[in-house]
């Protein structure tokens, strides 16, 4: 399957803001986006075009592909599932991004960062009630019960992992139990519970179009 192997660290300085793709990097000193907080690429620094428009639309749309490191074909199914559902478009799409098994294992702390979370999905190192697997877009339902198997929780990146996130507020519609490394899903996670720096209705009309 294709993906993104590319230095994500250029994904945030070409959107101009942190993406939060390298987990403690991005809240460090190393950041590179507080070195040099302009485009990437020979001419970047002195291109400081206006966007507008059409242009503000896609860039919404870019930092939520690159947020939850989904390609153009799987977002587009994403946003056309929830412009089909009952409710508010962009709050839905926003909702189903969230309920990706890969975030939902960065949201319990079993990785610092979604890139590391996917990894550790497709490693098989995650459960969803009791049965492993390994489909980072797998979508969980409230009630689900997420682990890190029992063979798995001793990765030293787990561990690491997970006492760091231990120090952070935990999002209200997950419990979390950073011990046993395990969790449950307690509700669909509402846009107030996801902070983004994505206006999801720019990305509605985007497509609306």
């Amino acid at each position: 399957m294709a993906r993104y192997t590319g230095a994500v660290c250029r994904l945030c300085r070409r959107e101009g803001t942190k993406l939060f793709l390298k987990g403690t990097k991005c809240t460090s000193d190393r950041c590179p986006i507080e070195k040099r907080n302009f485009p990437p690429g020979q001419h970047g620094k002195d291109r400081k075009a206006k966007i507008v428009g059409y242009g503000l639309q896609l860039h919404e749309k870019q930092k939520a592909k690159r947020i939850y490191f989904t390609l153009e074909g799987q977002f587009r199914a994403y946003y056309e599932k929830a412009n089909r559902a009952q409710g508010v478009t962009g709050e839905l799409l926003i909702q189903q991004l969230e309920r990706r098994l890969d975030n939902v294992a960065y949201r319990f702390g079993f990785a610092i960062s979604r890139r590391q979370a996917r990894q550790v999905v497709r490693h098989g190192h995650v459960q969803v009630n009791g049965k492993k697997v390994n489909i980072p877009s797998y979508q969980v339902n409230v009630g689900d019960v997420i682990a890190i198997r029992e063979e798995a929780k001793k990765h030293v990146i787990i561990e690491q992992s997970a006492q760091y996130a231990a120090q952070n507020p935990v999002p209200a519609w997950i419990d979390v139990d950073f011990t046993n490394l395990s969790g449950r899903v307690l509700s669909l996670p509402g846009r107030k519970d996801v902070n983004l720096p994505v206006n999801e209705q720019l990305i509605v009309e985007l497509y609306s179009k």
